[in-house]
């Protein structure tokens, strides 16, 4: 259950923002590619928000720098 509907409405005001900039979508998938990246877009967003453990962080935790590009990838 949300608590709030605030994450909700915000999603659904860029959407808007978004569709009012293409103006015209000339078919359905279209709209569904535009919001589909938004959303996307949204979850890398909310995900680099969360992150407790950055590359950073972690490379102070072990001597081989090298074996964090493995890591990253």
């Amino acid at each position: 259950k949300l608590h709030s509907t605030n994450p909700i409405e915000r999603l659904n005001k860029e959407v808007k923002r978004r569709a009012d900039v293409v103006g015209i979508f000339p078919n359905e998938d279209s709209i569904k590619r535009l919001v589909g990246a938004i959303l996307l877009e949204q979850n890398d967003e909310w995900q680099l928000q969360h992150r407790y453990m950055t590359l950073e962080t972690m490379a102070g935790r072990t001597d081989e720098p090298a074996t964090l590009t493995h890591i990253a990838a």
